[in-house]
């Protein structure tokens, strides 16, 4: 395996157990209370969520988790979010898993800023849109897009699904161990496989 570093300008960091660099990572880009997002309990299995943890407050920063995101994300985790970030002062919103955390952290930063419903930004057009925290990932899935993208996708709880882009959305970091996606079911495997395929053609 080839360790990299790319920047663009999301900081890539690819590698043998780069998750354990969150904290150094989240401290160097102004972190100091962060929400870890994740999902199921794969993220606690696997040892993944516990390594994260312990990186950022080896570093000295405060850290609140927000666990039980699900496929297709809901507004109403964003909300719950939102409530942790306003109680616990939290200043930098780090998504742990696949497409879903990380678009629920997106939501997450961009809501923090906002002093009106989070949901109005993804529906209401003409609003100027806040400044979001700044967000980090670690990625379990290969090839989420989120990682390095300016955009998330929320549901609202009637199954609604509505897009955001801003620039600030793109990840101030986004570490990538390859050994944290081979646990993944055959079925994640495949779509993504034939994704790219698509893609290539």
């Amino acid at each position: 395996m080839n360790n990299f570093t790319f920047h663009s300008p999301t900081e890539f960091v690819f590698g043998e157990g780069v998750e354990s660099d969150a904290g150094k990572l989240a401290k160097k880009y102004g972190a100091n209370n962060v929400l870890v997002v994740y999902g199921g309990k794969s993220a606690e299995k696997s040892g993944v969520l516990e390594r994260v943890v312990n990186s950022l407050e080896d570093e000295g920063l405060t850290v609140e988790k927000l666990g039980g995101v699900h496929p297709n994300p809901r507004a109403d985790k964003v909300y719950e979010g939102l409530d942790i970030v306003k109680d616990k002062d939290i200043d930098f919103i780090l998504g742990l898993g696949g497409g879903s955390a990380i678009d629920t952290a997106k939501a997450i930063a961009v809501g923090a800023n906002y002093d009106g419903d989070f949901w109005d930004l993804f529906t209401e057009e003409g609003i100027e849109l806040p400044e979001p925290l700044p967000v980090g990932t670690v990625l379990t899935i290969s090839a989420a897009g989120s990682e390095g993208s300016n955009s998330a996708v929320i549901q609202d709880m009637n199954g609604i699904k509505r897009g955001l882009h801003h620039e600030g959305y793109r990840p101030r970091f986004s570490l990538m161990n390859p050994a944290l996606t081979q646990t993944l079911p055959p079925y994640q495997t495949s779509v993504v496989m034939t994704l790219k395929v698509i893609v290539l053609r």
